[in-house]
This record gives structure tokens, sequence and C-alpha cells, in this order.
């Protein structure tokens, strides 16, 4: 699936591959929320630390859901209020400010047609993640929503991709992991799954190339096109 060592964007390759399930990230995956996640993290630091990080500063403390990055900044005993604090943010603005990337309806409708299980595996708590997908209409989608609250080690180990494939009982390499970010394709090599790599709204460009995914898309209609050109489901190879 490469060439040069450099992957391809994966719906130019011509040979099928068979996938038995789809895992996504969330942000900057199947949604542009990254903009509401800086609003809503400063909003509250700048209450209850009178000051505000840029985007990049942001960025490096999550790994672990919001809980882990808010408790050495306010503490153990404040963290529930601002806990309460972040999500009301976050819920009020979600419309605002947060939109499911175009055309990634499509993509979750064509493979819950070819019923595969369909998961995610979010570094998200499971408060902002079920306010996301509930807002944008497509928790329904989803066999299994994995949260950074539902594992005790987070991207980029592959705790959560292991659930997935353990619950829905599928080879490790028919899996998809779908994700913006170099922690993705590396819980997806920790897991023996298929790192598909999407760039149309990662801050990290290079270090998801230079992390070496199995496959990469520049937008989603590429996406797509690949699925339904590309990829060989259950029903097709029986």
């Amino acid at each position: 699936m490469a060439m040069n060592n450099q992957p391809r964007e994966a719906h130019e390759v011509t040979a099928h591959r068979d996938v038995g399930g789809v895992i996504f990230d969330i942000d900057g995956t199947l949604t542009r929320t990254n903009e509401l996640i800086f609003a809503t993290f400063n909003h509250v630091m700048s209450r209850h630390c009178g000051r505000t990080f840029a985007p990049k500063e942001i960025i490096a403390m999550f790994g672990p859901p919001e809980e882990g990055a808010l408790l050495p900044l306010v503490g153990a005993e404040r963290l529930p209020v601002v806990m309460d604090e972040l999500c009301d943010y976050y819920r009020e603005h979600h419309h605002a400010m947060a939109s499911l990337h175009e055309g990634m309806a499509d993509v979750l409708s064509y493979l819950k047609g070819k019923g595969v299980p369909l998961g995610i595996f979010t570094g998200k708590g499971r408060r902002t993640a079920m306010i996301t997908l509930d807002a944008l209409g497509i928790t329904h989608f989803f066999d299994m929503i994995v949260s950074g609250n539902d594992v005790v080690r987070h991207k980029p180990d592959p705790e959560g991709i292991r659930k997935f494939i353990a619950a829905f009982d599928l080879r490790p390499a028919d899996v998809l992991m779908v994700g913006d970010a170099a922690g993705d394709v590396a819980a997806s090599r920790g897991a023996g799954a298929t790192s598909v790599a999407v760039l149309w709204d990662t801050y990290d460009r290079e270090r998801v190339l230079g992390a070496g995914p199995d496959m990469i898309f520049n937008d989603v209609p590429g996406l797509l096109a690949w699925l339904r050109a590309g990829a060989r489901f259950p029903e097709e190879r029986q």
C-alpha cells in the first residue's frame, strides 16, 4: 500500500482490502470541533487560573480526557465544578462552533449499510464525546463508543482498539482505525489494525505522515471513494 516508503492516497490503490469493522476518532476526523475545544478550555482557564493557552499548549495537555488536563491546573477539590462549567460551555456553544465534516454523514451511512460494526475511540471524556455525537445526530451509527474515561491506558496505547476488536471478535488487520493524529496511527499499529490517516483537519500533518500510516486521505470524498471501490466487506466475500 506504499510507494517509496510513503503511503499514497488510498483511493488511488486498486488492490482491495478486507474490512470487517471501522473505528473513528472524533475531533478533526468526524467533526470540526477543535476551535470549540480551545475556546471551552480557555473559558474555564480564564475563570479559574487567570490565563489562557495557545492551541499548541492545549493540544499538548490532551491524551487523557479533560479531567486529566485540568487536574494539575485546578486541583482535585475544584475539578468537579470546573468540569461542570467546561461541559456547560461546550454544550451551549456547540451549535455555533462545531459541525460534522461535509460528506462524513455519507461515509457513515455507507458503512452502516454494509453491516460492519462501527466504533469510536477518542481521547475525549465521555461527557464531551456524547455531547458532540448527540448534538450532530450521529450517535446511532456507532455500535461501541470508547472514550478517554473508558480506558486505563490512553492513545497512543491500543487498549481502546483492542476493546473493539474483542467485542466483535474481529480479525485485527480487517479493522480500520480512522484518525487525524500520530497517536491514532501508533494505536493502530499496536493493535495490529489498519491505520487510516485523514488530513483534512489535522494540526500535526508532518508527525502524522512521519508515523507511517497504512493509508492517507486528504479529503472526505477521497475516503468515501476508496470505501466504495477499494474496500471489500464481509457480504462481498461470501
